[in-house]
């Protein structure tokens, strides 16, 4: 098979995408530290003990310096042995789950972590995001025309489906959109046929549109439906369901153009004005100690890291590969987008986190695991483009390129236009010109 050489395409590691997930990772440890210092602690001290001071920062910290040992391991791996081996960490993962589901304890009536030594405690969820992409990946990749036949809209529906449903029996809404995200963005860009793409995308808001309306006609209680109630009238319910998400929006609010500062007693993150902004709501205090400005930056940071695996994906012509990164990109994106929207009442509040920035080393460890997966890909995938996904305009400018030159003798005397003239001359039985 003929293939072109990309230079675009060539294995490589890409320091750009290391560096830009441990500044934000470094950010995430200094807003984390901001959101819980103790105003106690003098102010003279150095950055670095202000960040110690804090509980919840050092674990962080912690979790930080450990990574590396991560992006280590997960590019070392042979590149196929992921694909060999996604059934066995997906099965692992799916019964991991259904045993945080039955025997772990509820906490504010999500059941979604495995309690570990130290007081730490592991959230199987978020590694079910990363199992399900590798998952999809093979089998999106393994199949010419993927969901081609019924064989295969059943084995794609129930990888996706089974993970999906066993997060929303624990209670665990934002990573069930997630999941299915995941999935339909990786159908999308996995070459499925748009009429499966519009089927899906139609049933999944007739879906959740039926899921909620048959809860407000029945009058639920059910926290998730106060959530959306809340979202739609925030003033109704500011004393319950909206009460985080109007603190959340003042304290933003609160930070101006370059926001108030950092550590700075009395501020609205020192008195807990916002609850648990270290975790899903770590924007709010972002928001206030760094402004619009700082912000922007954090986001203008996040949109290179989403634009620059866009841009690996677009030149790793190996699929499995492709859709990790494809898969990895939607997980960060949709994280992202959820996170900062229900902290600014653009969305409702579904509890998920900020990647990097809020505080939690199960969401961490996956990120920075998903990071170092298309790492792996990129230091692994080859730079021959087969033929077939060569632009017909490329091709074209290729063969231009490889065309031998005539050369015309100008005096009439023998050379390479002339021995061609003559040759044709004489097949059709006439003298050339």
């Amino acid at each position: 098979m003929v293939t072109f050489e990309d230079k675009r395409s060539r294995p490589h590691f890409d320091f750009l995408l290391l560096i830009a997930m441990y500044l934000l990772m470094i950010i995430g440890v200094l807003a984390i530290s901001v959101a819980t210092f103790d105003p106690a602690v003098s102010g003279d001290l150095p950055l670095l003990n202000r960040v110690l001071a804090s509980n919840t920062g050092s674990w962080q910290a912690i979790f930080v310096v450990a990574s590396p040992a991560v992006v280590w391991f997960i590019v070392s791996i042979p590149y196929e042995h992921f694909k060999t081996f996604a059934p066995l960490y997906y099965f692992s993962i799916i019964a991991f789950l259904l045993v945080v589901l039955v025997t772990s304890s509820a906490i504010r009536e999500v059941k979604a972590w495995f309690q570990l030594s130290l007081g730490r405690m592991l959230q199987p969820s978020e590694f079910a995001k990363l199992t399900l992409i590798l998952m999809l990946a093979k089998e999106l990749s393994q199949a010419e025309k993927p969901m081609g036949t019924l064989r295969s809209v059943v084995r794609i529906g129930l990888f996706s489906l089974l993970p999906a449903g066993i997060t929303f029996l624990q209670g665990e809404t934002g990573s069930v959109l997630v999941l299915l995200g995941v999935t339909f963005l990786m159908l999308y860009f996995g070459g499925v046929d748009w009429k499966w793409i519009l089927a899906i995308g139609v049933a999944a808001l007739l879906g959740v549109a039926g899921i909620f309306a048959y809860g407000i006609i029945g009058g639920s209680t059910d926290y998730k439906l106060l959530r959306i109630l809340s979202f739609l009238d925030p003033y109704a319910y500011d004393l319950d369901a909206g009460y985080q998400s109007l603190r959340s929006q003042q304290a933003i609010g609160a930070g101006g153009a370059s926001g108030v500062g950092l550590f700075v007693p009395g501020s609205m993150s020192q008195l807990n004005f916002v609850p648990e902004d270290w975790t899903d709501f770590i924007f709010s205090t972002i928001g206030e100690a760094v402004g619009f400005i700082g912000s922007v930056a954090i986001l203008l940071l996040f949109l290179f890291l989403i634009l620059r695996m866009l841009y690996l994906s677009r030149f790793t012509y190996d699929k499995f590969g492709r859709l990790v990164i494809i898969g990895v990109m939607s997980m960060l994106f949709l994280h992202v987008v959820q996170n900062v929207a229900m902290t600014v009442g653009l969305m409702p509040i579904t509890g998920i986190p900020l990647p990097f920035l809020s505080y939690g080393g199960s969401n961490l460890l996956t990120n920075a695991i998903g990071i170092s997966l298309v790492l792996n890909v990129t230091r692994n995938r080859t730079a021959a483009m087969p033929a077939y996904n060569v632009p017909a305009s490329a091709a074209l400018r290729g063969r231009r390129r490889r065309r031998n030159p005539v050369y015309v003798n100008a005096s009439g005397g023998k050379g390479p236009l002339s021995a061609l003239r003559k040759s044709r001359g004489d097949r059709k039985g006439t003298t050339p010109a």
